[in-house]
């Protein structure tokens, strides 16, 4: 990340905002709108996000004619994630972000994907990439079922995939029950859902019910980075 010293901000900025000073710098510092990191021998050091603050600043003051504090709560509000508009009037509170359909969610239409192979044990293991072991395990822990003919569904190769990729990290097949356990509980909404008067889609419920659980996982993550 490059650092500028005062002097060089002044060369940056000069030309948009040919009155600025270095005095008007420090007081925006003083009051708190800008705080530039210091060097071992005191100078003043900016990084770009810095610069662009102090742009966002003068031209607030200079096109709209926001006071300082008007300013302040801008600048707050895009500290948090919260977007400004410079072509509102003076007092508009900033804006939070659109809620959005995650990125991450799959479309309603690939949760009616059945997959519908029926697989032996050794054919899992072998599109899975899970040990005959790993298998063995998640059957007795019900995270993964066969059928009356000892077969399974082609959705278990994915059970079993996934089982495999967080063995590489650590977590054994007896942690997993959890997951089993909270998918059965939220297709129990689903179907509670789905069996009120408006009858929904079962997909859909189960893509709101995924998006929730997503949210919460991102949400927790989020608070721990």
């Amino acid at each position: 990340m490059a650092l500028r010293r005062i002097g060089a901000v002044l060369d940056a900025l000069r030309e948009e905002f040919p009155d600025v000073s270095i005095s008007k710098i420090r007081f925006l510092e003083a009051e708190g709108l800008l705080t530039p990191q210091r060097a071992p021998s005191g100078y003043r050091l900016y990084a770009d996000h810095d610069v662009e603050r102090l742009s966002f600043v003068l031209r607030a003051q200079r096109d709209r004619f926001w006071p300082l504090k008007v300013i302040r709560e801008a600048l707050d509000g895009m500290d948090r994630g919260l977007s400004v508009d410079l072509g509102a009037p003076a007092g508009s509170t900033p804006e939070p972000p659109a809620v959005t359909t995650d990125p991450d969610l799959p479309a309603a239409e690939s949760l009616r994907d059945a997959v519908d192979a029926r697989l032996t044990l050794a054919e899992l293991a072998r599109t899975s990439g899970a040990s005959r072991e790993l298998i063995e395990e998640l059957v007795s822990y019900s995270m993964l079922r066969a059928d009356k003919d000892g077969h399974f569904s082609g959705q278990s190769a994915r059970i079993a995939s996934a089982a495999a990729d967080l063995g590489r990290f650590g977590i054994e097949a007896r942690h997993l029950r959890v997951f089993r356990t909270a998918a059965e509980r939220e297709v129990g909404l689903v179907d509670y859902a789905a069996a009120g008067a408006s009858s929904p889609d079962a997909a859909s419920v189960a893509l709101a019910c995924l998006g929730l659980h997503t949210a919460l996982v991102k949400d927790e993550l989020g608070r721990r980075g």
